[in-house]
């Protein structure tokens, strides 16, 4: 028996979220049902961390345990010839026996996409979040520099446990814009529930002018009993890595 350490690429448009749910479509029970059609027995897969529903990812990391006497290409071949359209395996290799996608973690980067136009784009709206009027890119970039370093985001977010720390260090978040493409980068030590799709949407509003790009501050570290109003559609945001340390296979 071998543990195997598997990066996931979906598409999270027709997904209810990663984790397995009763009668509902989840990526963690699509890959749990592929890995049965190979031989595997066990009941649950491990998992970097939980996706929300319509939710993408480039760079989900999974784990599992499995009796196989082929290589991990080929392990990686017959995942994919059992998984559907949306979710594909982009790596497999063996790993140690006590190796936790979640627990091992040291940090995860997300991505945000958005464009601006007052007319809907159907071809790019899947992946894209339109928004209107149009934002400033030197005000994005004022904001998103206030997350870098360790804060309380009690006010974007609730932790995954009930009563669990909502401080998080970022190490990274920066925008950048290329053709009317604006696109959101964080990495951090981890994150809370619907953090990044709540600091999006605060800073749109800073880049069309609504808020002031200081007001991110007063948020943060204040303790906040209610959560920072507007999110940001799932759509446009992407689990793009999983980071870990050198010593247990880095990336």
């Amino acid at each position: 028996m071998a543990r195997y350490k598997v990066i996931l690429i979906y598409d999270g448009t027709e997904f209810q979220g990663f984790q397995r749910q009763v009668e509902v479509r989840t990526v963690q029970a699509s890959v749990e049902s592929a890995l049965r059609s190979i031989g595997w027995q066990n009941s649950t897969i491990l998992a970097a961390g939980r996706t929300d529903t319509g939710v993408h990812a480039s760079g989900q990391v999974i784990a599992f345990d499995l009796e196989w006497d082929h290589s991990p290409r080929e392990l990686r071949n017959a995942l994919n010839a059992n998984l559907p359209a949306d979710i594909a395996a982009r790596l497999v290799e063996p790993v140690e026996i006590d190796f936790h996608p979640r627990f091992c973690a040291s940090a995860r980067r997300y991505r945000y996409r958005l464009f601006c136009d007052k007319v809907r784009q159907p071809m790019r709206e899947r992946y894209v979040w339109r928004v209107w009027p149009p934002v400033s890119i030197d005000a994005l970039q004022e904001s998103a520099k206030h997350l870098i370093g360790t804060h309380d985001f009690s006010a974007f977010g609730t932790p995954p446990q009930p009563g669990g720390s909502t401080v998080r260090k970022i190490f990274t978040s920066s925008w950048s814009n290329d053709e009317n493409e604006f696109v959101f980068e964080i990495l951090g030590n981890a994150f809370l529930y619907h953090m990044v799709r709540r600091l999006v949407n605060l800073q749109v509003e800073i880049g069309q002018g609504k808020r002031k790009a200081q007001e991110i501050i007063s948020f943060l570290g204040s303790m906040r009993k209610e959560l920072v109003q507007g999110l940001a559609p799932a759509h446009g945001l992407i689990l793009e890595e999983v980071v870990y340390p050198p010593e247990i296979g880095g990336n």
